[in-house]
């Protein structure tokens, strides 16, 4: 696993949904980087995020994509706007909708707990 998203991986083992905030400009960073994508500083400090969001988009996924996912078939692949300003790809359960509420939970699956919206 690399380094930099070790952090994130351990939040998500811990039930905590991890992400990078710059600290010269505040902005939230959606997936582990060494530098901020709204000024480039490369302080940034690890927080808890709230964990809750809207559904920007969603897809079915009737066939998975290897043998490991084929026990989770069918699944929504979210991409949600977290209320922290920034948006996150994810798994979702089947039937959620754009402009829903949801909030993130961790599904245990090959020795990960990703992340995995449901509704609100």
């Amino acid at each position: 696993m690399e380094p930099l998203a070790r952090h994130f991986w351990d939040g998500c083992a811990a039930g905590e949904l991890r992400l990078r905030r710059c600290t010269s400009c505040d902005t939230w960073q959606t997936f582990p980087r060494e530098f901020c994508t709204a000024c480039g500083s490369t302080s940034l400090q690890w927080r808890r995020a709230a964990g809750t969001g809207t559904v920007h988009a969603a897809t079915l996924v009737t066939r998975a994509p290897s043998d490991a996912f084929r026990p989770l078939v069918p699944y929504a692949i979210l991409l949600v706007d977290l209320d922290e300003g920034v948006r996150m790809m994810a798994h979702g359960m089947p039937g959620l909708a754009i402009g829903q509420r949801v909030a993130v939970t961790f599904l245990a699956h090959e020795g990960r707990h990703l992340p995995r919206f449901v509704a609100l």
